[in-house]
């Protein structure tokens, strides 16, 4: 048995706008302010794991770029389960970087798990699909 949660349409809207803010201005400082961004890998306790996935310097060029195209997705709301996945995805290495290690400051930890649940629903609701109702006189 499956349950339904109804959820206003236009606060899914807003949800999904000012979620895809965070990673539009993320993307314009990996882009924009790289030197500062590959400082910030160097100083940070795990910086083995950006290694992990390639030269720094293309990786935060990379992330920008990707971080920039599915957070314009996210915003204007198109494929955005393909966009929420992608970003996750981008997400996950950056928090474990730059984000686990730095003990004292865990705010900025549970900020990024806070915008990976926001992401996870994105994920696991399909709002790109029109929704089909059903009532009651559908099946009698």
């Amino acid at each position: 048995m499956t349950t339904t949660t109804i959820v206003n349409r236009r606060s899914v809207q807003i949800f999904r706008v000012m979620l895809s803010g965070i990673f539009l201005v993320a993307s314009s400082s990996h882009l924009l302010k790289l030197e500062r961004t590959l400082q910030r890998i160097e100083q940070a306790s795990f910086k083995g794991i950006a290694y992990f996935f390639g030269e720094p310097r293309v990786m935060v060029i990379a992330s920008g770029i990707v971080m920039l195209l599915a957070g314009i997705s996210l915003l204007i709301g198109f494929r955005t389960r393909w966009a929420a996945a992608i970003l996750l995805a981008v997400l996950i290495p950056i928090t474990l970087t730059i984000q686990v290690g730095q003990i004292t400051t865990l705010g900025p930890l549970f900020k990024n798990i806070a915008i990976m649940g926001g992401l996870v629903f994105f994920i696991l609701n399909d709002f790109d699909k029109p929704q089909k109702t059903y009532h009651e006189k559908d099946f009698l």
